[in-house]
């Protein structure tokens, strides 16, 4: 045969208890309460001994199961007999270190009592006002610019929940408590018949309570609104996270994609770490891949983990763990700084190395054409930056780097033609740069008529990339006729194909490939070079 049960509410918490073992509890608060009744302080010792009750009842999983009379009679002995409190002392928490004495308010979130956050119900206990009114304060101000709904977003993340008994203690402060008769009055389970408390009882009006109902059932549908929008974006953050973690680890750790191409819109894409060890010290390129592997995947960690509780909202005590990994990558942003600020001095300062050739007597027709090719180097893998006109070439078979060099054509101020080589380099100083300017190989050549230039120069093996840079400027007399090969024309032609465009007799030339197509050459003007086709020439 079951043991009846009834329920019972003890220090603001429902518990499910024996019969038996409620005649005994309530016996036992009787019992306290005539002896405290005519006491100064009597009501809030008798407050505290229902609270410390409580406290131990749910300590022991009250909560989930049934109060027996075993449970009860382990906390008398805990509390202590009815004589200790003969002489009308103090009542002294035995798990605490000193009696709980009523203080001023503080502010908290009331979960008893709440329609979304229980932030309009703190508010009312801390203001000792009814919660209606301030729920109805909110919405009105939430219609001037939404003034109210951002502060109660702001109040709903400043504070803290009141969940323990003290803590509703300090939200209430010395005056009333739902499920309380008032001041100075007695509890519920010693002076009720039934020996419950009221759940949700009050001093509430029947209008307040009526405005109560229609802002529960506002906050069911939007707690609905909300529940299904936080499960929407966090499958979002789910998904995104976990989809670029992925893209993440495979570009560290498995080297893919390893090269992709998109010509359509004219630029390379490759595999970073790999021309990571052409532009650092090799000693420190380990350490910035593996700091920037962090800095990166922490985030979409917490995203995915973020992600997860908003799907299924859960609690989790994972204060200390996130603590932990905000020290991590901000130590990890800090050392990645040091790291980049040290490398990056090597890019202080900027220094140019010239070289020339002259060509005293120009012939009416100069051929440029090209020395080595890009195409001769079987590259494996390229970076192309269209908008700087930079391209850089790799190969798997050595350390070398092969970048494309720049091709100029200028009028000369005299009746000679000019070649200048200028090599720009940057570095730690203006010596350094130097230094690494004069090191870039680059080859050309004049034979007669012939300017023979190569297509790239060649950063030296072992050397770390320094935003290297080779110009070729040729100045030829006005009215000398230039015939370029395919390659040194091509050469010449990406780097001029602007909006500005080309014109000649009447023909304006805006890419190269479209405009220039069968037999043609250049005739210097004074306003530049200006193509014109060879059936003109043989007129």
């Amino acid at each position: 045969m079951m043991e009846k049960t009834i329920k019972i509410n003890l220090g603001g918490i429902l518990f499910q208890i024996e019969e038996d073992a409620y005649k005994i509890l309530k016996k036992y608060l009787v019992e306290i309460d005539a002896r405290l009744r005519h006491t100064q302080g009597g009501a809030e010792t008798l407050e505290d001994i229902e609270s410390r009750i409580s406290e131990i009842f749910n300590s022991k999983g009250g909560q989930a199961g049934v109060i027996s009379k075993e449970n009860v009679e382990e906390v008398i002995s805990i509390i202590g007999s009815p004589e200790t409190f003969e002489t009308g002392g103090d009542f002294r928490d035995p798990g605490a270190s000193a009696a709980y004495q009523p203080s001023k308010k503080k502010m908290f979130r009331n979960p008893d009592d709440r329609i979304i956050g229980g932030v309009c119900s703190g508010l009312g206990a801390f203001l000792g006002m009814e919660p209606v009114w301030v729920r109805l304060l909110f919405i009105i101000f939430a219609c001037f610019f939404g003034v109210g709904f951002f502060v109660y977003v702001a109040l709903w993340i400043a504070l803290p929940e009141a969940r323990t008994d003290l803590q509703k203690k300090e939200m209430y402060g010395d005056g009333p408590r739902p499920g309380r008769q008032g001041e100075g009055g007695t509890s519920g389970i010693s002076q009720s018949a039934g020996g419950n408390y009221p759940v949700g009882a009050g001093t509430m009006s029947n209008v307040g309570n009526a405005f109560n109902e229609v802002f529960r059932a506002i906050g069911k549908v939007l707690f609905v609104v909300v529940r299904v929008f936080l499960i929407l974006m966090g499958i979002v953050f789910v998904l995104g996270g976990f989809f670029a973690l992925v893209t993440v680890f495979m570009v560290f750790f498995f080297k893919y994609p390893d090269y992709f191409s998109t010509h359509s819109f004219g630029i390379n894409l490759f595999y970073f770490p790999d021309f990571l060890n052409y532009i650092v010290n090799p000693a420190a390129a380990p350490w910035i891949i593996a700091l920037s592997f962090i800095i990166i995947t922490l985030p979409l960690l917490a995203l995915i983990y973020w992600g997860v509780k908003m799907i299924f909202w859960f609690r989790a005590r994972d204060g200390i763990v996130a603590i932990g990994a905000l020290v991590l990558w901000v130590g990890s942003l800090a050392a990645l700084t040091m790291i980049a600020f040290n490398e990056g001095i090597s890019y202080s300062e900027t220094a140019k190395v010239f070289s020339s050739d002259v060509i005293p007597h120009t012939p009416p027709d100069l051929y440029v054409v090209s020395g080595q090719k890009v195409s001769d180097l079987k590259y494996d893998k390229e970076i192309s930056l269209p908008e700087d006109e930079y391209d850089i070439y790799f190969t798997n078979d050595n350390r070398n780097l092969y970048i494309g060099t720049r091709l100029n054509v200028y009028p000369s101020d005299d009746k000679s033609a000019k070649i200048d080589v200028v090599k720009r380099s940057m570095g730690r100083s203006r010596i350094d740069a130097s230094k690494k300017a004069e090191l870039l190989t680059y080859n050309y050549r004049v034979s007669g008529d012939t300017i023979r230039i190569d297509e790239y120069f060649t950063v030296p093996s072992g050397s770390k990339w320094s935003a290297d840079n080779v110009k070729v400027n040729i100045s030829i007399p006005e009215g000398t006729r230039v015939h370029f090969d395919k390659t040194a024309e091509n050469m010449f032609l990406e780097h001029h194909h602007s909006s500005e465009g080309w014109t000649g007799d009447g023909e304006t030339v805006t890419e190269y490939g479209k405009s220039f197509q069968g037999s043609h050459y250049w005739v210097m003007t004074e306003g530049g070079l200006e193509v014109q086709k060879t059936a003109e020439k043989n007129n």
